[in-house]
């Protein structure tokens, strides 16, 4: 990495070395609107250099036993952890989040899953399976499919979708690909890669709900439903965009959710009382504020937020990317509001009656990552979950994740799962072996 205060010059890093580009983008600090950063326009060459690079460093690293790799892994997490700071505040000001989110979320959360992986791949086991009538052993075993760490392990080439990602997904020589974004950008991958039938894994959007029984305990639920509707400028795919609010608590629910969402602060990320920063982009805030609009012409109340309150910031964030929370009710189902992902602080609440309505109403999406459940009613609560179509369901919580478990959602949330087991399936190939004696 190179440059200047001013302008800080990313490189490609390929076969364990930097490599500059010959032509790069403009990347833009969210809380500004400024240009702080160019990266890489790079193209199929760097792809074609990259994957030469894995292809040649794939046989020793494979050839690694698992003690190795471990320690490989351990020692990057250590790493992390030694300048935390320095990765929070690059993470801050790429993407916009606040500085506290980085420093207390984001680079922990990446130090704790090297150390997971690190001691997980140590704790699996084969299967096998004896035939004693014809002397003969079965046994499985599982080679790697991707790479790891020394040079050509990892490499890190920046590019447009259309001109790098392109080049990447069809290669011939690179045999899996694991992808968090779009529908649009999955179907892509996904027709690219068909002629080479490779191994795909894709985590793609969510329209999460929330349902708020009327039994549910207010003082947990509120404070933690406006952070999943909110945290991260509600750029998390896990957000919380629709929420269920039964019938008889509908209008206190209402009254206090907005209460709280207006003590949501909206600040420069270096502002450590700011529960919200900028979003990522120029263009993705004018898309999520399209949304707003759309649901106005509908006929919706927009309670707080976007066009109903004044945001206030320092005259040299005035054209940053920033957006007030905000809650939109007196909507319909079949709104775009609330059928698309909009992947920004936009929540829509709704009332319901009974469990099988709402159950049908949350269901009523092409989206299935996650849900969140809120009630006393602990058989309420097993019947709810179960019925939901979300690869995840939390119950009086939100965001509590645990590693071993998978990750992953079910129709246009994507394809596979994420996890220990999940993980090392997919980075794996299985072979069976069999020795007659």
């Amino acid at each position: 990495m190179a440059g200047t205060k001013a302008l800080l010059i990313l490189e490609n890093f390929i076969g364990g070395k930097f490599s500059p580009c010959n032509s790069y983008i403009d990347s833009y600090d969210p809380s500004t609107g400024e240009v702080y950063c160019r990266v890489p326009n790079s193209g199929k060459a760097e792809i074609e250099a990259a994957v030469e690079a894995a292809r040649g460093a794939f046989e020793a690293w494979s050839a690694r036993s698992a003690q190795e790799r471990a320690q490989v892994l351990n020692r990057l997490a250590d790493l992390l952890e030694q300048n935390l700071d320095e990765f929070a505040q690059a993470e801050s000001r790429d993407q916009g989040k606040t500085l506290t989110l980085a420093r207390t979320m984001d680079i922990p959360r990446s130090v704790q899953n090297f150390r997971f992986f690190a001691s997980s791949i140590l704790h699996h086991t084969s299967e096998c399976t004896q035939m004693d009538h014809l002397g003969c052993l079965h046994y499985t075993v599982r080679t790697p499919v991707g790479v790891g760490v020394p040079p050509g392990v990892v490499n890190i080439v920046f590019g447009t979708g259309p001109s790098v990602g392109e080049a990447l997904v069809s290669h011939p020589e690179v045999p899996l690909i694991s992808f968090t974004g779009s529908q649009p950008t999955a179907e892509r991958i996904t027709q690219l890669s068909a002629p080479h039938c490779k191994k795909l894994s894709l985590e793609l959007g969510g329209k999460n709900p929330a349902i708020i029984f009327e039994d549910a305990n207010l003082e947990e639920c509120i404070p933690v439903t406006v952070r999943s509707s909110f945290a991260n400028q509600g750029e998390i795919c896990l957000c919380t965009s629709r929420i269920f609010v039964q019938r008889s608590i509908y209008s206190g629910f209402l009254k206090k959710f907005v209460e709280a969402t207006r003590n949501w602060k909206v600040g420069i990320p270096s502002d450590p009382s700011a529960s919200m920063g900028a979003l990522i982009s120029k263009a993705h805030l004018q898309k999520v504020r399209s949304y707003v609009e759309k649901a106005r012409a509908e006929g919706a109340r927009i309670l707080c937020g976007e066009g109903v309150e004044k945001l206030s910031l320092p005259p040299q964030n005035q054209a940053g990317y920033f957006m007030l929370p905000t809650v939109i009710t007196d909507i319909r189902d079949e709104s775009s509001c609330m059928k698309e992902e909009i992947f920004g602080p936009l929540t829509c609440i709704v009332p319901f009656d009974s469990e099988e309505e709402v159950i049908k109403r949350a269901n009523s999406v092409k989206y299935g990552l996650a849900a969140t459940v809120w009630s006393r009613d602990v058989g309420r609560i097993h019947r709810v979950a179960k019925k939901l179509q979300a690869g995840l369901v939390w119950t009086n919580c939100w965001l509590i994740r645990e590693l071993n478990l998978p990750f992953g959602g079910m129709k246009s949330s994507g394809i596979g799962r994420e996890g220990a087991k999940d993980s090392y399936d997919f980075f794996t190939e299985i072979k069976t072996i069999t020795v007659k004696h």
